[in-house]
């Protein structure tokens, strides 16, 4: 098999998996204990806690630990709306952004929260000149994602964050796709919120972390005990949190070489497959790129198709974002960058990671070279 899903979810670390593995043993102590086991697990999390806030240059009191991204972005946007309870307040969102997004503002919309959805271009970037237009009187925040999950697009994060930051206007960004695989200090780009999930950088599901930034507060999201700064009762997933610690240290230091690994895959794959289909599109950005991460749409050819044959030759790829999969509806994403319908679900996304290699991506290029050439000539057959 050759997975190549990695937006999707990525394979645990073995460093990640051995750190956890005892936690779910014989360290199964709950960290809210007062006894050595229940310690031992206390230690554990503040040790994760560290080395997520290094990871993003932040300070410990600002990392509170989740259930993962979906959870972290909900509770910054609902947070705010019902911190504002009363006032008119305005938030401001992209619209290629993650369904945990987008669905929260338009919850938030039906109580009376003004909202504005930014359009993208063709590249799927976020004009900044159309944010600073877009500002209010009452604008209190900016909710845009770091890196795109369908197309890999960076967005210009560090500029919405200078110019947000004279304005004393929040700015919260979904970095789900971006921890752990692109540099990230929450001070130099200016974030007041940020969110990420483990899964995305080789720890283990079910767990991730919000950074809010000293002086701001949130309401609590789960009341109960003290865990979590008092912000979201309930007892930790320890072996969780330790997996999502050891993973992002690893990954940082491996980010370098990884990145350069991902972007000749990416070019191998690219190459190949332009040789043998010269009208194949790519959607998003060339120059604004997550490395590792393709978009293509093969116009008159059923993305899921594709995907279908692919995945009957032991090749995992996608059609779009896994928290759409099996809807009929076409991607939202590639609808905002000017694709008409047809040619949105005409796309797959191929996403690598740190353990996929350069024979994968020639086998995954092949493969759907071949895979389209089958479809168009049962399209051929059919039309005789």
């Amino acid at each position: 098999m050759i997975y190549a899903d990695n937006a999707a979810t990525t394979q645990i670390a073995d460093v990640a998996f051995e750190k956890m593995l005892p936690f779910l043993s014989e360290q199964y102590g709950n960290a809210s204990s007062q006894y050595s086991l229940g310690v031992k697990a206390k230690r554990a999390v503040e040790n994760a806690r560290h080395q997520v806030a290094d990871a993003i240059g932040a300070k410990l009191s600002e990392i509170t630990f989740t259930s993962g991204g979906s959870e972290a972005n909900s509770w910054v946007l609902r947070g705010v709306a019902e911190s504002r309870k009363g006032e008119s307040i305005h938030i401001i969102t992209s619209s290629i952004e993650h369904p945990s997004v987008l669905n929260a503002c338009h919850t938030l919309e039906a109580l009376g929260t003004e909202v504005t959805y930014l359009p993208v271009g063709h590249d799927g970037v976020v004009s900044i000149e159309r944010l600073k237009s877009a500002i209010r009187p009452n604008t209190r925040l900016v909710s845009v994602m770091l890196i795109n999950n369908e197309i890999g697009t960076i967005q210009p994060i560090a500029e919405i964050g200078a110019f947000l930051f004279k304005r004393e206007i929040w700015l919260h960004t979904d970095a789900v796709q971006a921890v752990g695989h692109m540099p990230v200090n929450v001070d130099e780009l200016h974030i007041d919120f940020l969110s990420a999930s483990a899964h995305k950088f080789n720890g283990s599901k079910g767990t991730g972390f919000l950074y809010m930034r000293s002086g701001l507060s949130l309401p609590n999201l789960i009341f109960g005990g003290n865990q979590e700064h008092g912000l979201r009762g309930g007892t930790e997933n320890v072996a969780g949190i330790v997996a999502a610690g050891y993973a992002l240290v690893e990954s940082i230091d491996s980010m370098k070489r990884t990145a350069e690994r991902l972007q000749t895959m990416t070019k191998e794959t690219l190459t190949r497959v332009q040789e043998r289909i010269p009208n194949v599109r790519i959607n998003g950005s060339q120059q604004f790129c997550l490395p590792g991460t393709i978009n293509l749409g093969f116009d008159g050819v059923s993305g899921e198709a594709l995907m279908n044959l692919l995945d009957l030759k032991g090749i995992c790829v996608s059609t779009g974002s896994a928290c759409h999969s099996g809807e009929s509806e076409p991607s939202h994403v590639l609808l905002a960058l000017g694709l008409d319908k047809q040619q949105a679900k005409s796309a797959i996304r191929i996403s690598y990671g740190k353990y996929n290699t350069v024979d994968d991506a020639s086998a995954v290029a092949i493969a759907i070279c071949d895979a389209y050439d089958k479809i168009k000539g049962s399209q051929h057959k059919r039309a005789e």
